[in-house]
């Protein structure tokens, strides 16, 4: 989208350079004030109770529960509070430093001496690239502290440098590959569509989004990761009686080796249509029972019965077209670049400037939106947890999530408040409490002593 001189020049100038440009500065600086504080606040409150219930299991893991898992889960807690803090305040000063104070606009000053020689999708996918390239190179060091010296002190970190670096340059090399092709598209409409380009490039983002999740599970985690079909004949069987009972066709049963990253156990859902798969983690199935995986698989199927995954994706295309008609009336208006720190071009296309700035001004209003989201997650976590005890047995259900909770070091003394804003899954002791409650009301439901 080009912003004229003349287009400009109409535009009563208290509103296009002084009155819009200062008010959003001042919505932009206040979202970022409040959420960092709130996100600081909260942090403190977790590790605080965290670190002050270490010394105890709660009573109702006692006998269930070691202390020194409990007292490993409560370090590792607090260690990644610590952690997330200060990366915290690294990505807040990035933030502020790609735009108020310039640095998008200086690497789009640069990116723009390039555009005789690139032309004008030339240069905004340069400038998508090297934005993406610098943001990556600006977080490095972090994800290298998290997997080689945070990770690794508790005992979750099995990867390599080596293979860091090998899934950093295919990671690189995919986003080249299908990202750059998609976000020459996404310009391609911004600047061809007319005015509802919002609209066809939102369904153009939802027909890739969909594709993805066909392309993902087939050719790109494979890049990562081998997926072995499932080898246990007994366990095969089990599953797939659970699978057939609820009616679920799938692609396969595999198990992937992600061991050679990390400790940590799951077990998930992935693909649409005919390419839908379950995938075990090769850590899960060393650490649970059969009747426990079945339990863990029929949780996931939960999910999929009681169509969260498909009311998850409707939420997100809802919520990404709102997000496109926003942008599509704000890359129109000269406030939006000047009010968060970059001059808009006058005789250049400023698309993938607004791209960028959408995506670095929106986080620090929508984290308010936080704990609806995280709301809505717990409660169906409890329906999948609820259609789990009905079709597998609510005592190894139980068992498999205080093992797995062991296993990744979740804490069982979480700070309530935090716990309501952040936890996508309840608190151990809440999901245990309702498990226990639906595995009774089954047993009645079916005369069985409770």
């Amino acid at each position: 989208m080009q912003i004229s001189p003349a287009a400009l020049a109409a535009v009563p100038a208290p509103l296009s350079l002084a009155h819009s440009p200062l008010a959003l500065t001042a919505a932009f600086v206040a979202a970022v004030i409040l959420s960092f504080l709130a996100r600081l606040w909260l942090s403190s409150r977790q590790m605080r109770h965290v670190a002050g219930h270490r010394g105890t299991v709660p009573a109702a893991f006692v006998g269930t529960v070691p202390l020194s898992a409990h007292q490993k889960a409560a370090d590792y807690t607090v260690a990644r509070g610590r952690f997330g803090t200060l990366h915290l305040a690294w990505d807040t000063a990035l933030l502020i430093g790609w735009t108020l104070l310039g640095g998008l606009d200086l690497l789009n000053q640069w990116a723009l001496s390039w555009r005789v020689e690139l032309g004008a999708m030339g240069y905004q996918l340069a400038l998508l690239t090297v934005f993406a390239l610098a943001s990556g190179l600006l977080d490095l060091p972090w994800s290298l502290y998290n997997t080689f010296r945070l990770e690794e002190r508790f005992g979750f970190n099995r990867m390599t440098l080596r293979l860091f670096i090998l899934d950093g340059i295919k990671g690189l090399g995919i986003g080249l590959v299908l990202g750059l092709p998609f976000a020459a598209l996404i310009l391609w409409l911004m600047a061809s569509a007319g005015s509802l380009w919002w609209l066809w490039a939102w369904g153009a983002w939802a027909a890739y989004q969909l594709a993805l999740m066909v392309i993902i599970p087939v050719f790109i985690a494979p890049l990562f990761n081998r997926f072995a079909p499932l080898q246990d004949e007994a366990l095969r069987e089990r599953v797939g009686a659970l699978l057939a009972r609820c009616g679920f066709k799938s692609k396969g049963l595999f198990v992937m080796d992600g061991s050679k990253r990390s400790a940590h156990s799951n077990a998930y859902f992935t693909g649409l249509g005919s390419a839908k798969r379950v995938v075990f983690f090769d850590t899960l199935l060393e650490r649970l029972g059969p009747g426990e995986v079945e339990a863990v698989l029929a949780h996931e199927l939960g999910h999929f019965k009681r169509r969260h995954l498909l009311q998850r994706l409707v939420l997100m295309f809802a919520m990404s077209l709102a997000l496109f008609a926003l942008l599509g009336w704000l890359s129109a208006q000269a406030g939006f670049y000047l009010g968060l720190g970059v001059r808009p071009s006058l005789d250049a296309p400023n698309d993938a400037l607004a791209l960028l700035l959408i995506l670095l001004a929106l986080p620090p209003f929508t984290y308010f939106l936080t704990p609806l989201s995280s709301f809505w997650s717990r409660k169906h976590e409890f329906e999948a947890d609820a259609y789990a005890c009905a079709h597998a047995s609510g005592a190894d259900l139980s068992s498999a999530l205080l093992k797995l909770h062991e296993d990744n070091a979740g804490t069982l003394t979480p700070d309530p408040l935090f716990a309501r804003v952040y936890y996508s899954h309840p608190p151990t002791g809440e999901r245990l409490a309702a498990i226990s409650a639906h595995s009774t009301t089954s047993k009645a439901v079916m005369g069985q002593p409770a």
